[in-house]
């Protein structure tokens, strides 16, 4: 991760309301109970290439921030995860009722980025404890992004869930069970229930309704792409 610090900034013109979070490996700011993280925990991956997070503001429960990418080489391989996360949610699945949650993005580029535009939500056994189930929501595929899968482009279900439809992959990120839905088409205007997908997996694929959610996060991992920039125009999310 040391070398991306030598990697020249992206191209970006910033409005004036922008807040600057990073332009190096990490950082994050925290707003209205919301933490918006930069973090470029692939970047060792990329033969060339930079990346830097903005927060825009915050209305009510509503959150508006942007992220600007550019990465080269490995194109299988994820370079970061700049996201906005619900830290430290502590509730476990059989209490919870639902999880309404609105995100509204775009997303422009130069040429066919490889990224996806995903939630990322979080399962321990225990309150506190090592996250054991990371479940993610493919809201956006571009360039033949594919999540980590144990039976390659064969997906284990497809599902309607909140009236859409999704591919469900599973497989093994070291120790953590990774279950992905990926929508048949890209949502940039989601408004659903996200306990949905918590309940498909309890009825459906023997993930424990005793297991406690620890982050809620929703982000793009981007691959391989030019002048990229993905923007949140809006986002909640409440437990």
């Amino acid at each position: 991760l040391a070398a991306s610090s030598a990697f020249a900034a992206p191209t970006r013109t910033v409005e004036k309301r922008d807040t600057t979070i990073s332009c190096g490996a990490f950082g994050s700011l925290q707003t209205g109970g919301y933490t918006v993280y930069h973090n470029n925990w692939g970047a060792s991956h990329a033969t060339s290439g930079s990346q830097c997070t903005y927060f825009k503001s915050l209305s009510g429960s509503s959150v508006s921030w942007s992220t600007s990418w550019s990465w080269a080489g490995a194109p299988i391989q994820v370079k970061s995860y700049s996201n906005v996360a619900l830290e430290n949610v502590g509730k476990q699945l059989s209490s919870v009722s639902s999880i309404p949650s609105v995100w509204k993005w775009s997303q422009t580029s130069s040429g066919t980025p490889i990224a996806d535009v995903s939630y990322d939500l979080w399962l321990a056994p225990t309150k506190g404890g090592a996250n054991a189930y990371e479940i993610m929501v493919w809201l956006g595929s571009f360039g033949g992004a594919g999540p980590i899968s144990e039976t390659g482009d064969t997906p284990l279900a497809t599902v309607t869930i909140g009236g859409a439809s999704y591919k469900l992959y599973t497989g093994m990120n070291t120790n953590v069970r990774v279950y992905s839905f990926v929508a048949a088409k890209n949502n940039q205007n989601f408004n659903g229930d996200l306990n949905l997908f918590f309940k498909y997996l309890t009825s459906s694929q023997g993930v424990p309704s005793s297991y406690w959610i620890t982050s809620l996060q929703a982000g793009t991992e981007p691959f391989t792409g030019s002048k990229v920039v993905l923007t949140t125009s809006a986002y909640s999310i409440s437990v």
